[in-house]
């Protein structure tokens, strides 16, 4: 038997030693080769497949450490994941079940320099909940996973109630109209009241609606010039005025106006969110990062929403397609006449026309088309609630 066969003592010891986790030092990342000492990583470094692999590194170093960094970033957090997926753990516990692996990806490969760097990193992009304490640095991961779907049920939830809501209200709406058609007759002949007499005005399932000054008497408008102030200046918060008996002129709130504007109370609860981006609207870059590359104040058109907060914005000079989160982004307003999309408030999703602007409040009068507030005018809507539509 020679001296280095396959069966001696030094060869089993050296397959032995080679099995185990070798210094991290001493690993050729590009080469995929561990070396058991310093003397052996020298040689390894003066070897001509090592200097070919340096060459390569050499012609896009970035993208290379980028892709190693990625991978070493996903690889850690689906160990995560699997083991200490709703636990709190210190992170060099969860590092050394990562390395015990011996083709693992190497931190020296990597951007980061040191684990700490890596654990801070992983606490401001929100991949994990990290704190430190006098032992160490603690991570916890965040089911990324589970929370979306959590959030996409009771979104859906939240969707359904706030359309049986509307629903309710719009049947609401219908049955007071009838209910002050059928009233009319009867009030038409009856004198008008005067302004220290009070009546209240109740639906037909006992509920408070509103309440009017006047006599036992119903103080009832004509029907066109009823329906006429409701349903196109909707906005309006001024009280009904009619003349009473002896000829003064008293503020009188009607009960369909108070309908009104408790919708929209209701209305602006349910669809004022925090995120205001779609789909087919015209923004502009506000992000002072990308001024190098010449997209700061540029315009482009929302293709794609992500997670309610980020959009994949095409550029309309360049047609490039960047990815923006909303904070970077400002709305746009259209030209007189322009159509334009409600993003936020209580008609938010619905298209409309721009009317005119009030340059002193930054508000806008807008008209809306199509849906069933088509042709409702809104009398004052604030610039960052409205949004130019591309076309």
């Amino acid at each position: 038997m020679g001296k280095n066969d396959f069966l001696t003592p030094k060869a089993i010891a050296n397959r032995i030693k080679a099995k185990g986790l070798q210094k991290l030092r001493w690993y050729c990342q590009m080469c995929e080769k561990q070396c058991r000492d310093e003397n052996g990583f020298k040689c390894h470094c003066m070897s001509e497949s090592h200097q070919r692999q340096m060459q390569v590194f050499g012609q896009n170093p970035n993208r290379i450490i980028d892709g190693y960094s990625e991978e070493f970033e996903r690889e850690f957090l689906e160990h995560m994941k699997r083991s200490h997926r709703f636990s709190r753990v210190a992170a060099t516990v969860v590092y050394n079940e990562y390395i015990s692996n011996r083709h693992h990806i190497h931190m020296n490969s990597t951007q980061w320099a040191t684990l700490t760097e890596f654990v801070k990193y992983l606490g401001r992009t929100g991949k994990c909940k990290v704190d430190e304490t006098p032992k160490g640095w603690f991570i916890t991961y965040i089911d990324r996973d589970s929370e979306t779907l959590f959030k996409e049920r009771l979104k859906n939830k939240r969707q359904r109630a706030d359309e049986v809501e509307e629903e309710k209200q719009e049947r609401e709406i219908k049955r007071q109209i009838e209910r002050a058609e059928q009233l009319m007759p009867s009030a038409s002949g009856s004198s008008q009241p005067n302004e220290s007499e009070r009546v209240l005005l109740k639906s037909e399932d006992g509920g408070k609606i509103a309440f009017a000054l006047g006599s036992s008497k119903l103080v009832v408008k004509e029907k066109r010039e009823s329906s006429k102030l409701v349903f196109e200046d909707g906005e309006s918060s001024n009280p009904v005025k009619v003349k009473g008996a002896g000829g003064n002129v008293g503020g009188v709130v009607s009960a369909l106006d108070e309908l009104m504007r408790e919708e929209e109370k209701v209305k602006e609860r349910m669809n004022r969110k925090d995120y205001w981006l779609c789909e087919g609207i015209v923004v502009k870059v506000m992000s002072k990062a990308l001024a190098e590359k010449g997209y700061y104040k540029k315009k482009g058109i929302v293709v794609k929403v992500i997670d309610k907060y980020v959009g994949e914005i095409k550029m309309i000079d360049s047609k490039h397609v960047l990815r923006v989160d909303q904070e970077e982004l400002e709305t746009v307003i259209p030209h007189i006449g322009g159509p334009l999309r409600i993003v936020n408030g209580a008609y938010r999703g619905s298209n409309a026309r721009l009317l005119a602007l009030d340059t002193e409040k930054y508000s806008a009068k807008v008209q809306i088309e199509k849906g069933i507030y088509d042709g409702r005018v809104l009398q004052a809507v604030e610039y960052e609630d409205i949004c130019k539509a591309a076309v």
